[in-house]
This record gives C-alpha cells, structure tokens and sequence, in this order.
C-alpha cells in the first residue's frame, strides 16, 4: 500500500517531531491528503451533504493510500503510523468533507486502533483477514439512557456454554447502516457497574437477532449514517470477548482519548475550510468600492480565527504525540477536542458574518462547515464533560482535595 513505504517506524517519527515543523514523512501525507480533499471531495461535498449519500467511492480510494488502517500494523494490512499521522490525516480530509473525516476518524480511531492494540492474533486475524481495508467498522458503546454515564449500560451480556449471548440497544452507531462489524460493549454484571462492563466483537454479516435501525436525519455530517443497533439473542463465539471480561470500561475511556483527538483534528479541518473560505470570499468581494479583505472588521475576524485554530492545532498535536509515546493524555485530549470544537463553531459562524447573505444558502460551503462544526462539540464527550475531565486532572495535579 501507498504508505507502507512512505514513512519511517513510529519511533523515528516521534524522535524528529517538532512543534514548529513536521517531518519530511508526515509533510508528505500532509500534502497527499490536502490534494485528495481538493481533488476528490471538495466537489462533491455538497452534493453528499444534500443527499446523505455515503462517499463509498471516495473511502475506497482512501483504502487503496492506506488512509483506513493508519495505526493497524502491517502484518494485518495497515499502514503502521501514529496517531500524530492520524490527526493530520483527519484534519486535511475534513478541510475537504467533514462526513468523509468524521467516517475515517471514527473507523480508525474506535475499531480499527482498537482491534489492533487489544485484540488477540486470532481476532485480528479473522476480523482484519475476512474483511478489506475499505470495509467499515463501528463502535457500539451509548445507549438511550446511557451516553457520558458509561457505567449505566444496560445492554446484556451472558455466557452460555461456548457463546455469549447480547441483548440490549446501542444508540447513535456511528457507519451502522454500512459496517460490517462492530466492537459492541455491554454488561456482564449491572450491580457492578463500570467494573463489570465487557467488548465484544460482533460480526454483521449472518448474525441472526441483529437489527440495524433506521439512520437518523442529522443536522450535520449528513453523509455518514447514525443508527440504532437493536441485539435480541444475538449469539457470539466466546472467543469474541475483546480483552478482559471485566475489563471494558477501562478500555472504552482508553479508546475515547484516541477518538478526541480524532474529533478534535477533524473540528480543525472545518474551522481550517471556513478560514480559507471566508479569506477567498472576503479577497474577490467589493464592497464600497474595494475588497471586503482590506476592511479592518474583517481582517480582525480573519486574525481571530487564525489565532484559534493555530492554538487548536498545537494542543491537537501535542495530545496526538503523548499517545505515540505511551503516555497518559486524558487531560490532553479533553482539552484538544474542548478548544477544537469550541474553535470549528467560531470559525464557522465567522465565516458565515464575513460571507453575509452568501454564508447563508447551500451554493456556498459556509452553512455547512457551520452544521458539520455543532457535532465536534456533542459526540465522544459533550464539552461540559471535557471541562469536567480536565478540572479533575488540574485539581489532581496541584494536590488540592
């Protein structure tokens, strides 16, 4: 594949980061993806936003670069990167389409990651090894009366002899009406709450009890599809319980740090469209006589804009590289993904006053950086619960009780 040969191991990436530049290695995939977003999906955004049509020809041709199995090691397909080439991955193809950056990042992120750091030679071999690398996978964690509150699952799980057996509904499943598996976590003990939470891989394709629900009308992200999963029965092998059968929460919390900065790198493709849309706009627009773009209110929305996303892409960065180097970065990736969903809202609303009645109708891409923006601050964490997240972490790290 295209970036099996493109970069160096992990550890030789980490080594040359630096804040100020990236490597060689991630410049090109930097540029590689910024072409693809121009080439490939910016004109046909819009149309994928209008009709809710999944970009299956588009993920495809991301498949054939290596772009849906980033982090996944070689032997099973993947490309072998880091989350840092995650993020930059990400953020340049939601520059283009925020759907198809949201689809990436939560196929990468929340399956594809997943499966690979914590599933057993066998399961990556028959789930990685079943299906191709332009395959889908979904993440089944919230439900209906459980979405930040993880420990309230009431989604079933009970052994029976050599299977599981899963009944319960999973809410808000990213890619289900197109997934062909999904890691799905339920409970195996409610008076045990987040302790007794499992993940189980459950593979769609003749699973008998599985209903895929109808997809959801969205305000944004228009082209990836959000369902309910409705599991009556539903029998799995005992050999798919992913990890420890008490082990789930804390590998739900492990994974929802890796999917923040995937959320937060693609809030930062948006605010980075609505900047350069609204800079283009406000340089070929003449009002009383000259550009919009020499009007001081303007290049002060320009400027606050830059400066935000500026912030936004070096705390996305830094969070992106403690995971790389196996450190904690709970409180880096709230932070990220806080400030990057903060900054995607502000720019597109900025866009739009910059564009007036133009960032208003759908023959421009303002409204819908605007729509594709409000969802980077509600899904993998409300940002009330990022603010929760990092006060603990801050109060932790002072000593004070």
């Amino acid at each position: 594949m295209f970036l099996k040969f493109l970069v160096p191991p992990v550890s030789k990436v980490i080594r040359h980061f630096s804040i100020c530049q990236l490597p060689q290695e991630l410049q090109t995939i930097q540029k590689t993806c910024r072409s693809f977003a121009d080439r490939e999906l910016k004109p046909v955004a819009s149309d994928l936003d209008r009709t809710g049509q999944f970009p299956g020809d588009q993920i495809a041709k991301l498949a054939d670069l290596g772009f849906m199995r980033i982090t996944v090691t070689p032997e099973y397909g993947g490309s072998g990167l880091t989350m840092l080439a995650l993020s930059i991955i990400v953020e340049e193809l939601s520059r283009g389409c925020g759907s198809t950056g949201s689809i990436v990042s939560i196929h990468n992120c929340l399956y594809a990651n997943l499966l690979n750091r914590v599933g057993t030679t066998e399961q990556k071999k028959s789930f990685f090894g079943k299906y191709s690398s332009s395959d889908i996978g979904a993440f089944a964690l919230s439900e209906s009366d459980a979405g930040s509150d993880v420990a309230a699952l009431s989604t079933r799980a009970v052994e029976d002899g050599d299977s599981w057996i899963l009944n319960g509904d999973k809410a808000w499943v990213t890619s289900a009406a197109e997934a062909k598996c999904a890691v799905v976590f339920a409970t195996v003990n409610p008076s045990l709450k987040y302790k007794g939470i499992a993940a189980f891989l459950l593979d769609f394709e003749n699973t008998k009890g599985l209903t895929i629900g109808r997809k959801e009308d969205k305000l944004g992200i228009r082209a990836t599809s959000t369902c309910n999963l409705h599991l009556e029965n539903v029998r799995i092998p005992r050999s798919n319980l992913l990890g420890t059968v008490n082990g789930g929460f804390r590998m739900a919390m492990e994974q929802l740090d890796r999917a923040r900065i995937g959320i937060a790198s693609q809030a930062l493709g948006i605010a980075q469209g609505a900047l350069e849309t609204a800079t283009q706009y406000a340089a070929q627009r003449i009002a009383f006589g000259k550009p919009l773009l020499n009007q001081a209110s303007v290049q002060t929305r320009i400027a606050e804009m830059a400066l935000k996303i500026e912030c936004t892409r070096l705390l996305v960065r830094k969070a992106a590289v403690e995971i790389d180097q196996g450190l904690r970065a709970t409180r880096s990736c709230a932070m990220a993904k806080w400030h990057a969903g903060e900054t995607a809202t502000f720019a597109a609303h900025n866009c739009q006053q910059i564009m007036g009645g133009m960032g208003f109708v759908k023959d421009m891409p303002a409204e819908r950086f605007y729509r594709d923006a409000r969802i980077t601050e509600i899904y993998g964490g409300v940002t009330d619960v990022q603010k929760t997240i990092v006060a603990e972490h801050v109060i932790k790290e002072l000593g004070v009780k």
